[in-house]
């Protein structure tokens, strides 16, 4: 009779030695710190959307305001400036304006090629994974160039913008908007409030338009030739799509889906839909006409201003901002005819002066019990008695201003020293236009045809026909 077989050996128990409550209690901890939420990514995704769109908002807009023969290059150059900053942002940028760095100037390169960046929330943003938050700023970092390039219109080369763009983004936008929006940034550690852009975007680029168009030069003609906005239909719809994905912009800001989100898409339509009114209005006394210019003008110039405070106020300061904005954007305008520089589409007064405006406004107007909408505990502005805020707002927008425009005139300066990078097209290329001469394709083609009609029998016969691409008239004379 054979042995029992022996018991087979216990496994070992991986808990063995471990404190169940305190594993439990470590479990919950990291959970709620990377507590995802569903509703607030899919809210930040679908805002990274709607400022993707605003992109070829920016090209529309600045297309309708400049002639028929520059058209297309500035579509062009809002599509080239999302391109080169995503790659840009991908490689360094969102490192160096997001990174963990140690300085209150510029972030490291822990981020670079998105190492790291994944489903691990980023910068505070508890609530929706690191790559959602990367991507939404992306669309920022691509807009603000974009804005720039337009003071630049219908003289500025193309493959040298190119250059500039990718520059630009890394030594110009990614430390500013490092300082304002990286918990280590200076002016966030101070105090600053700039809930969705006011320096890192408006101020940023308008200060660097300046720059653009005083390197350049004035257009052939300044002074004396007519300088109309050739479409204002596409004028409108940049408008649009501007003012659709500014909700985007100003309510994806608060990296959340709750009532603070929803306040900062009120007081942006609310500013708009009064700074669009307030220019239109102004511009009504002295033409007795409604522009949709005008009107396109200052809803942009109301979302400018709205943007830094658009998570700090309610909606009765939105009014003030939109009015405020649409009066002195409108009066900045005469700037350019005051100091003589030629800023084609008057990117300086609408973003840069239109930011100043709303960092300032955000110091008087910002609440606490807005902030509180989503349990932030921020001091509020002066309405709450915090009187230093106006200069934590000043310190923030003159430094942007200052560093902005003297590093764009820097790096313009050099670029175009550099043999093949030289910024301006030449008067023949300016002449034809860019569309044409930078990139061998054109908005419209248009017939112009000379018809000659007999006044006796009412004939007509084509004296001669002709494809131009400057102009849309169809001329006729009478014999």
């Amino acid at each position: 009779m054979s042995a029992p077989a022996p018991a087979p050996a216990a496994e070992p128990n991986p808990f063995d030695g471990v404190n169940i409550t305190e594993l439990i209690a470590n479990v919950s901890a990291l959970s709620s710190v990377n507590d995802i939420d569903q509703g607030h990514t899919a809210w930040i995704m679908m805002s990274t959307a709607l400022v993707f769109i605003m992109i070829p908002g920016v090209g529309y807009f600045y297309s309708g305001m400049a002639r028929s023969k520059n058209a297309l290059s500035l579509i062009m150059l809002s599509v080239l400036s999302l391109a080169v900053v995503s790659i840009q942002w991908w490689a360094i940028g969102f490192s160096l304006a997001f990174g963990p760095g140690t300085s209150g100037y510029i972030g490291n390169l822990n981020y670079a090629f998105f190492m790291g960046v994944g489903t691990e929330p980023l910068n505070g943003a508890v609530k929706i994974p690191g790559i959602v938050f990367a991507m939404y700023q992306c669309m920022f970092a691509a807009i603000t160039p974009a804005l720039a390039i337009g003071s630049a219109a219908e003289r500025g080369r193309i493959f040298p913008s190119i250059i500039f763009i990718f520059i630009w983004s890394t030594i110009v936008y990614d430390p500013i908007a490092y300082w304002t929006w990286n918990l280590n940034g200076w002016s966030a550690k101070m105090g600053g409030l700039d809930f969705a852009g006011g320096t890192p975007v408006h101020i940023s680029s308008g200060a660097a338009a300046l720059a653009y168009c005083l390197i350049l030069g004035k257009r052939t003609g300044h002074g004396t030739d007519e300088f109309k906005p050739h479409n204002i239909a596409n004028v409108v719809l940049g408008t649009v799509l501007l003012w659709f994905g500014w909700f985007g912009f100003n309510g994806g800001s608060a990296l959340n889906s709750t009532s603070r989100a929803a306040m900062a898409i009120a007081v942006t339509n609310l500013s708009a839909a009064v700074g669009g009114l307030t220019w239109c209005l102004l511009d009504y006394r002295l033409e007795k006409k409604l522009s949709a210019l005008a009107f396109c003008s200052g809803a942009v110039a109301g979302l400018v201003a709205i943007t830094p405070g658009s998570g700090y106020v309610g909606t009765p300061a939105a009014v003030a901002f939109g009015f405020i904005a649409g009066i002195c954007c409108n009066l900045a305008v005469k700037l350019k005819h005051i100091f003589d520089f030629d800023d084609a589409l008057d990117v300086f007064a609408v973003h840069g002066v239109g930011g100043v405006i709303g960092n300032i406004l955000t110091a008087i107007f910002a609440e606490q019990k807005i902030v509180a909408l989503d349990e932030t505990v921020l001091p509020g502005g002066w309405l709450n008695q915090h009187w230093i805020q106006m200069g934590h707002q000043l310190a923030d927008s003159v430094t942007g201003v200052a560093y902005s425009f003297v590093v764009t005139y820097l790096i313009l300066f050099i670029m175009d020293k550099i043999p093949g990078l030289s910024l301006r097209a030449d008067p023949e290329s300016e002449a034809k236009g860019l569309d044409e001469t930078e990139l061998g394709e054109l908005a419209y083609y248009h017939v112009d045809r000379l018809v000659a009609v007999n006044t006796r029998t009412g004939e007509t016969k084509t004296v001669k026909e002709e494809t131009i691409h400057q102009q849309n008239d169809t001329n006729a004379t009478i014999v």
